[in-house]
């Protein structure tokens, strides 16, 4: 009896352990501006569960039956919330190409809903704001280097995301480098991607480059 109470409370505190570091980055601003763009509950849940497939399982692109079956909705309810997403600008399906094969593939992308969160944080906000002092010189090699890694101008709330990282969380310019050429490698290049290798190395007592690379090879190596 003593064993299998022993056992049973290992086992709570792997579920609370795998609770604990299975959460999927939500941006408050989508939580609290949804409604205000003329998102439902459900093509908002489908959002959000699009995340998770794409941060935490690896899934770029989840059937409608994989979707359907995370969602409190009827499947006619779920098939038009996906056609309006698409419809409405909200959410987009690009090809991609894995580096290694060659192989195209589909994939969701959601950029889109980024792009119109930021419009929208700068339409209510930008009366109320006023210029800051001129950014450093690191933080301007730092935007054009990810401008040109995404291809397109970076959105306030990305830049945002950049600053934060040196300024906020104290991340070292040449790790954040290594951690956006780390993304391209793995064919993920997003901000939330990027945000998870350093958050890695951050918990790993990663320092410098040279660790970082050791790091990721032996993980590679795992894998």
């Amino acid at each position: 009896m003593k064993a299998k109470k022993q056992n049973l409370k290992v086992l709570a505190e792997g579920l609370q352990a795998g609770l604990r570091s299975g959460s999927v980055n939500v941006s408050h601003l989508f939580l609290t501006s949804y409604a205000r763009m003329g998102l439902t509950e459900t093509e908002a849940m489908l959002l959000i569960h699009l995340m998770t497939f794409i941060e935490k399982e690896n899934k770029d692109f989840p059937t409608l039956e994989e979707i359907r079956s995370r969602l409190a909705a009827s499947e006619d309810i779920v098939i038009k919330s996906w056609q309006r997403l698409l419809e409405n600008g909200f959410l987009s399906i690009e090809e991609s190409q894995d580096i290694f094969t060659g192989v195209r593939y589909e994939r969701y992308n959601l950029d889109l809903l980024f792009g119109k969160l930021a419009a929208l944080w700068v339409e209510e906000n930008g009366t109320e704001y006023k210029e800051e002092p001129r950014k450093p010189e690191r933080e301007k090699n730092l935007f054009a280097v990810f401008e040109k890694e995404f291809a397109r101008p970076i959105t306030p709330m990305e830049l945002e995301t950049i600053s934060g990282w040196l300024d906020q969380d104290g991340y070292k310019e040449e790790l954040i480098f290594a951690a956006l050429k780390e993304a391209v490698f793995a064919g993920k290049v997003h901000f939330r991607y990027i945000d998870r290798i350093l958050l890695d190395w951050q918990r790993n007592r990663i320092q410098t480059v040279e660790q970082a690379k050791e790091h990721g090879q032996k993980f590679r190596t795992r894998q």
